[in-house]
């Protein structure tokens, strides 16, 4: 079975970076549960999803954001989304998840590019 989705995570000083590409779709939610948890557990202080790969989400890509977002604030530990393409924006405004999940710019600041 061909997986369109990918993580690359690394850590940049206390922040915890996955950068998602591809599609986050039902094949591909368990993947990114295992990355944000091992995110959760890295001692972190702050969690950024960069976004910018991402191709495609669906519901069940938004409940894996959604949970994700609820155990880091059970944990104290912030959780960002940052550079959202156009469908995911839309999505996330549309179901109203841009105001309850951090979608931050400033949370940018300083992310290393990755390879895409």
């Amino acid at each position: 079975m061909t997986n369109h989705f990918n993580v690359e995570a690394h850590s940049e000083g206390s922040r915890r970076v996955l950068a998602v590409s591809g599609e986050l779709d039902l094949a591909a939610a368990s993947t990114l549960e295992q990355e944000l948890d091992q995110a959760l557990d890295s001692g972190a202080s702050l969690i950024v999803l960069d976004l910018k790969g991402l191709d495609f989400i669906d519901s069940t890509g938004l409940s894996v954001l959604v949970r994700g977002h609820q155990r880091a604030q059970e944990a104290g530990i912030e959780l960002g989304l940052v550079n959202p393409g156009a469908q995911v924006e839309r999505l996330l405004s549309l179901t109203g998840l841009a105001q309850r999940l951090t979608l931050d710019e400033h949370l940018r600041d300083g992310l290393t590019e990755t390879a895409g």
